[in-house]
């Protein structure tokens, strides 16, 4: 039996050795997931300095006692805190000289690695000798710090490149993504993969391999090489992988002046044509990274502390915070006000109407929440494409081995499709994602009720149709609830839930628990025409189709809307929704809300022309292979004025935002959202508002609702009623409040 010589330490540490190796195994009491702070630092650097000195311990084990989680990364809320930038820089040096002592230490330390491997969890990871990581689907690692503005702040724009490589470093950390055990393993970043319940087995053997010799650790500093050196237990593999050509390619870029004045030009240039220079956590990355392969790891790491202090007081990162915690708090919310309402268990799921939405929605109820799901369509051609598409998708995730063949085909198998109502008995949940048509709706919950129990719920899909309107047309209103997704469903991460004023709680709650376990980020509004989404889409695409009106030019509003953030400008936009449907859209806003809301005539005529967009291939834009191919410069002849005329970018781009950021804080003054909150995330999950913004109501917090009172007074001058500022907004601007407290 293994000798073990157990005591708690100070903090969230146990430390334990057993035959020779010293296990440390971090565990916040009452915590889901480990997270950094300088007082769990000092209580790691006096445990390891115990094992560095006890004649006992050969090696040091750091594992982690959550179930699925090895370190989440830095307490945010700790960053969130500081005052000043030098506060933060010290804070990021503080983080540097603890793992520089790691690092240091005489006896080898091998990080276990079992779950999320994040931000300073990794950066304390690469300060270890060796890292074994389990196969586990959760096991994750990345440093996602850019995602919120920051950089990774304690070593990691140092350690990872001289690892493995600025290129492969700087994709994950300009991109903030992670990677799985697999694809970290080959990247370099993780030494050894072993099945979870091997990996407290296999790092404390290779502690101790490492300690007495039988392993050695051969990573040479040369970049592209590093990857594949890993362990050293012959040479071969070696001299195979430095015959490949993209080896020497990388060494050229990285390993002389002129090619690593080639890697970051480049790198900058690809990056500002993502950015925009709306996110300076990108560029100070790159530059960090740069100064450390040219100057050395001291320059780097001190250029990494200053650049951590300056983003964290940042506004952007601000910004993105308030996103991160909004994103949080809406997992624990359950979408009703009454905490002793519970949501009923999905177990099957029905959709009727198998086109790219319906099969979307599917998708993420077969593959997220492991149910079987029945699909509907008119006739066999419908079904058929219903499947192809369904099958594609999971086709799509084995290529890219998100699963493996045989995941993917399980798992495909959950869902069905019929022309009939077979199989519809018992679903739990029907979602109808047909036509926007009111009547047919009504024909579709007609159908579903014949067939259903009393307590299926019936969800539709509908962007812009009443969800009062649809309740009327059913035997069980309070069953009747929106579930707006958006296309395609599989990517984007916004579900937008709609209840009409007899909607019943447990319908809600469940729908919200249902859209979680679907991968998404839920928001629940009060019903109105266009809910929240749709209704602040409508006059940002007016706006658009008024500038068109006024001469401007295609390629540069929708030019002057990607520099300002949104991930397509407008036009574009209007082509992948369909010109058509705008067209259709905007009556309906304009009945609901008079004159503020009217559609301009700019797009009747592209209309008649059969320019719908993307989809007919003809629309502001020219298609050719599947691809837009330019501006299709002979749909100005079917515009009001012909002639383009130059139009100030800042201009156009202000016009199309402000009337977005209006319209949100009249459905939160209008009761249509819960909160300003929701308001944010709908916008920026939904409807790609800026995220170094924050959202709409971020964006006036930061602006100052002064001041974007008086810009939309401005244009309301020139251009009308559409731009009368939200009574809300008067009202804030006058008592010099904010929509957020914090």
């Amino acid at each position: 039996m293994a000798a073990k010589n157990q005591q708690n330490a100070k903090g969230p540490f146990t430390y334990a050795v057993e035959d020779g190796v010293a296990v440390i195994t971090f565990d916040i009491p009452k915590e889901p997931v480990n997270t950094l702070s300088p007082e769990v630092g000092a209580a790691f650097t006096e445990l390891i300095e115990r094992a560095e000195s006890d004649e006992a311990v050969r090696g040091v084990v750091f594992i982690s006692g959550k179930k699925d989680a090895f370190i989440a990364g830095a307490k945010i809320e700790m960053i969130q805190a500081v005052k000043s930038a030098a506060e933060a820089t010290d804070l990021a040096r503080t983080g540097q000289a603890g793992f520089d002592r790691l690092e240091a230490l005489k006896k080898p330390v091998v990080a276990a690695i079992n779950g999320a491997c994040l931000g300073g969890g990794l950066e304390w990871a690469l300060a270890c000798t060796y890292r074994v990581a389990t196969d586990h689907p959760k096991t994750r690692l990345g440093l996602p710090e850019t995602q919120l503005g920051l950089i990774p702040g304690a070593g990691g724009t140092q350690r990872l490149p001289e690892l493995i490589g600025a290129q492969a470093a700087l994709d994950l950390i300009l991109t903030g993504k992670q990677v799985r055990a697999s694809k970290a393993k080959k990247l370099g970043m993780v030494d050894e993969v072993v099945p979870t319940q091997l990996l407290l087995e296999v790092a404390k053997k290779r502690a101790l391999e490492l300690a007495a010799g039988s392993l050695r650790v051969q990573r040479q500093r040369g970049p592209g090489v590093r990857e594949t050196l890993g362990v050293s237990r012959g040479l071969a593999s070696v001299f195979n992988r430095l015959k490949q050509p993209q080896v020497w390619q990388e060494l050229a870029l990285e390993d002389n002046p002129l090619g690593r004045k080639v890697l970051f030009d480049q790198a900058r240039k690809q990056l500002l044509a993502k950015t925009r220079g709306n996110y300076p956590a990108q560029e100070r990355a790159l530059e960090v990274v740069r100064i450390g392969l040219e100057q050395g790891r001291r320059a780097g790491l001190e250029a990494e502390a200053e650049a951590f202090g300056r983003l964290a007081v940042s506004e952007t990162s601000k910004n993105l915070v308030s996103i991160f915690f909004a994103q949080t708090a809406l997992k624990k919310d359950t979408g009703v006000s009454d905490a002793s309402v519970k949501p009923r268990e999905v177990r099957h799921v029905g959709v009727v109407g198998g086109g790219l939405m319906g099969g979307g929605i599917a998708f993420v109820s077969a593959s997220k929440m492991g149910v079987p799901v029945r699909i509907k369509d008119q006739d066999d051609a419908g079904v058929g494409r219903a499947l192809k598409y369904v099958n594609g998708l999971f086709e799509e995730r084995a290529k890219k081995r998100q699963l493996t063949r045989r995941e993917a085909e399980q798992q495909a198998a959950r869902v069905t499709a019929t022309t009939d109502l077979s199989g519809f008995k018992r679903a739990d949940v029907v979602v109808e994602a047909v036509f926007e048509d009111l009547d047919l709706k009504h024909r579709v919950i007609k159908e579903i009720e014949s067939v259903t129990g009393e307590d299926c719920i019936f969800a539709s899909n509908t962007s812009s149709i009443p969800i009062t309107d649809l309740a009327r047309g059913s035997s069980r209103p309070q069953n009747v609830i929106g579930m707006h997704y958006f296309s395609p469903v599989h990517k984007m991460p916004l579900l937008e839930i709609i209840t009409h004023p007899g909607t019943a709680p447990w319908v809600t709650a469940t729908a919200v628990e249902m859209g979680k376990r679907q991968g998404k980020t839920v928001i629940v509004v009060n019903d109105g025409a266009g809910f929240y989404t749709s209704r602040i889409l409508a006059p940002y695409l007016n706006e658009t189709a008024y500038l068109l009106e006024e001469g401007a030019d295609i390629a540069e509003l929708d030019r002057a809307l990607v520099d300002f953030g949104f991930p397509v400008g407008p036009v574009t936009l209007l082509d992948e929704v369909g010109i058509d449907v705008a067209a259709k859209v905007g009556p309906l806003m304009e009945k609901a809300f008079g004159e503020r809301l009217k559609t301009p005539t700019a797009l009747d005529r592209v209309v008649a022309d059969g320019r719908l967009g993307r989809k007919t291939k003809k629309g502001f834009y020219r298609y050719e292979d599947g691809k837009k191919a330019g501006v299709d410069t002979s749909v100005y002849a079917l515009l009001p004025k012909a002639e383009r005329k130059p139009m100030d970018r800042a201009v156009m781009a202000e016009r199309c935002t402000l009337q977005m950021v209006n319209e949100a804080i009249r459905c939160l003054g209008e009761g249509i959202l819960r909160s300003a909150r929701d308001g944010d995330i709908g916008a920026v999950f939904g409807l790609g508002f800026p995220p170094y913004l924050g959202g709409p109501f971020r964006f006036v917090d930061v602006m100052g609702p002064a001041k974007v009172l008086s810009r939309l007074e401005h244009y309301q001058e020139q251009h009308g009623v559409r731009f009368t500022p939200a009574p809300l907004l008067v009202e804030l601007a006058r008592n010099d409040k904010r929509f957020h407290a914090d």
